[in-house]
């Protein structure tokens, strides 16, 4: 089976990476702009990509600007900002049907990459600054966003156990920023912030679909090439880590019904290093799956949990655990997490884990194939480790990976932190 293959070339001190494949009926553009995860830019990084998408300077309002995109065969246009380990990655893309399927000959990637040069390098503006009603409207959108977390507990206990590990390390961050940090954001210093980050921040193209490298490397040299000839700043570099001294415990009490657990492990073990395709491993055998060992034991065989499962934090070396469970369950549910983690200590693991998580998780990484966005996410690994690791590559070393293998990443995770929201009742020291 023939994987995607990335083409990667300057334009200015920018990098375009081209993935020319016939199975994808659009063109995926997309940009990625990498900036330091910081108490100082995080909200101002959050609200940009909503502010570029409300207008530009030949659209300067959103009606424009959606009419463009229509004209565009239905272009659809978006942006979102992520973290990864101790970066702060914004990210605008543009999705557009590809020319050679249309009854009429319409360069239409030349023409959508001249709207997306728009959108990234001529946004609306007035008098050098964003146009402010566009700002406060995209403000008190954000503020929404950051405040309806708490409506979501699983997402909300997640960010709160993340903020009790990671305390005074930027990842403790989340990607949307703090609502204390919007009064202080104004049309004129978030325009300014926008071309600090233009003029400093690594910058990544991408261009995914049936395409000719070769013309989509002209095309964005044409547009790109002189706005980022000034070289870049220092990459970010690795994640922080910290050695595990103790373990941490957190009760928060809100009005809920159900418990949310979560418990946050650290490996030390990065997307970069050579334990990482081990680590995958001992996630999917631990709880990345529903075959996995705390899907099984705490809630199939104990019924001790609603939904218990595991995840990696690739760049930062975390594996964090999540479960909902009956308030009065907590120590028979924490126990019974430490067993499967003494498990993986011990090596504990059948034939059968071993190989049904191996298979689970190529295919998951196979699927990957189909999708576009997430070729850019998965090729973007390689950008922010400076390791080039291509899929074929790392599906060959999660396929070398034995017992042993896991049993040396198991020996690395420590338990760092145990975070509980549960309900108000019982006394202040109450778990059950």
């Amino acid at each position: 089976m023939a994987y995607a293959q990335f083409r990667t070339v300057p334009v200015g001190q920018a990098r375009l990476h081209v993935c020319s494949s016939p199975k994808f009926k659009t063109t995926l553009i997309s940009v990625v702009i990498r900036q330091k995860l910081s108490p100082e830019t995080v909200t101002k990084t959050a609200l940009l990509p909503n502010v570029l998408q409300r207008g530009t300077s030949a659209c300067p309002s959103t009606v424009k600007l959606k009419r463009r995109l229509d004209e565009l065969y239905g272009a659809a246009l978006y942006g979102d900002v992520f973290k990864r380990g101790e970066n702060h990655l914004l990210q605008l893309s543009m999705e557009i049907a590809n020319d050679r399927f249309l009854r009429e000959q319409t360069p239409l990637l030349r023409e959508g990459l001249d709207f997306f040069s728009q959108i990234l390098l001529s946004p609306a503006t007035e008098q050098d600054a964003f146009p402010s009603s566009y700002v406060e409207s995209e403000k008190k959108n954000l503020r929404q966003r950051i405040e309806s977390l708490k409506d979501d507990k699983i997402r909300y206990s997640s960010q709160r156990m993340i903020e009790a590990m990671c305390e005074n390390e930027p990842f403790a961050l989340h990607p949307y920023g703090r609502i204390e940090d919007l009064d202080a954001i104004d049309a004129k210093n978030l325009f300014t912030y926008y071309r600090e980050m233009l003029d400093s921040c690594p910058v990544d193209f991408y261009c995914i679909g049936h395409v000719s490298a070769e013309e989509a490397e002209e095309w964005f040299r044409e547009r790109f090439e002189e706005r980022f000839s000034v070289p870049r700043g220092t990459p970010v570099g690795g994640a922080v880590q910290k050695d595990v001294t103790g373990e941490k415990v957190v009760i928060e009490r809100m009005d809920v019904t159900q418990g949310k657990l979560n418990l946050g492990l650290r490996s030390g073990v990065t997307a970069g290093d050579p334990d990482y395709p081990a680590l995958l491993v001992y996630n999917g055998i631990l709880g990345g799956f529903p075959h996995s060992k705390l899907f099984m034991n705490v809630r199939e065989r104990a019924s001790l949990a609603y939904y218990c499962s595991s995840r990696v934090e690739s760049h930062k070396g975390l594996v964090l655990i999540h479960s909902g469970i009956e308030i009065g369950n907590y120590e028979k549910a924490v126990s019974i997490i430490r067993e499967q983690l003494e498990a993986m200590r011990r090596g504990d693991i059948s034939d059968r884990e071993m190989e049904q998580t191996k298979a689970t998780l190529a295919n998951q990484l196979r699927e990957q194939q189909d999708r576009n966005h997430e070729l850019v996410h998965f090729h973007y690994q390689s950008v922010l480790t400076g390791k080039e690791r291509d899929l074929e590559a790392l599906l060959a070393d999660i396929d070398r990976i034995g017992i042993d293998d896991v049993r040396r990443v198991a020996e690395k995770v420590k338990l760092d932190t145990i975070y509980f929201l549960r309900d108000r009742g019982g006394d202040g020291d109450a778990k059950n």
